[in-house]
């Protein structure tokens, strides 16, 4: 799995707390109105599902609130339809990591990295972020870019990737691309808007690999 992730099932064949998303499909797959969403931890896809779908709208609209102030995403209801889209994918954590760029549009893979030997999922997002905003300077582009990370735009936003991960012979070459990374942010400037992909109001960002 890319991500380790809870879903909760509000309304389907099954309510309840699903582990993997092949069993929550299951349950939400041609239900008319099937209400459901992923949780980082068990802890708080618990709590959701505990409290209720109405509960967690109110809570999530809430957030979105505050969360917008400090990752804008974009001035309407929906993303800009001109963008380039990024994201990563990691099959364990640490796992096998890879990362992508997708043009909205046109649904076009722009780049492709990877996978790369024990490497992170944040360490991926950071690294797609980057490559988008270097690519897109190289080419004049004014496209803004999304991403779904949180932690990699803070990241970007520092010039630093704060990544715990230990730094071993098989993940050698994650290590160079992040200095790399760092290097091209501490000696270049750019007006590429980087904007938060809404997941909750617009579903997964089109780079996502599926791999839920």
């Amino acid at each position: 799995m890319a991500k380790n992730k809870f879903y909760v099932v509000w309304k389907g064949r099954t309510p309840g707390i699903y582990d993997n998303w092949a069993d929550c499909k299951t349950q939400v797959d041609g239900e008319e109105g099937a209400k459901y969403k992923s949780f980082e931890t068990r802890q708080e896809a618990s709590e959701a599902f505990d409290n209720g779908y109405t509960h967690y709208l109110k809570q999530a609209s809430s957030a979105r609130a505050v969360n917008k102030m400090q990752y804008p995403s974009t001035l309407g209801d929906k993303p800009i339809n001109e963008c380039l889209c990024v994201d990563a994918a990691c099959s364990g954590n640490p796992g096998d990591m890879e990362y992508r760029g997708v043009h909205l549009p046109t649904g076009q893979q722009i780049f492709r990295i990877g996978p790369y030997k024990k490497g992170t999922n944040n360490i991926g997002e950071f690294l797609a972020l980057v490559h988008g905003l270097a690519l897109l300077k190289q080419k004049g582009s004014s496209l803004p870019i999304y991403s779904d990370s949180r932690n990699a735009i803070s990241w970007v936003q520092k010039k630093k990737c704060k990544t715990l991960l230990e730094r071993v012979p098989e993940n050698e070459p994650i290590f160079e691309l992040i200095e790399r990374a760092e290097r091209w942010l501490q000696n270049n400037t750019y007006t590429t808007p980087i904007l938060k992909w809404e997941t909750a109001e617009w579903g997964e960002i089109p780079a996502d690999f599926g791999r839920k």
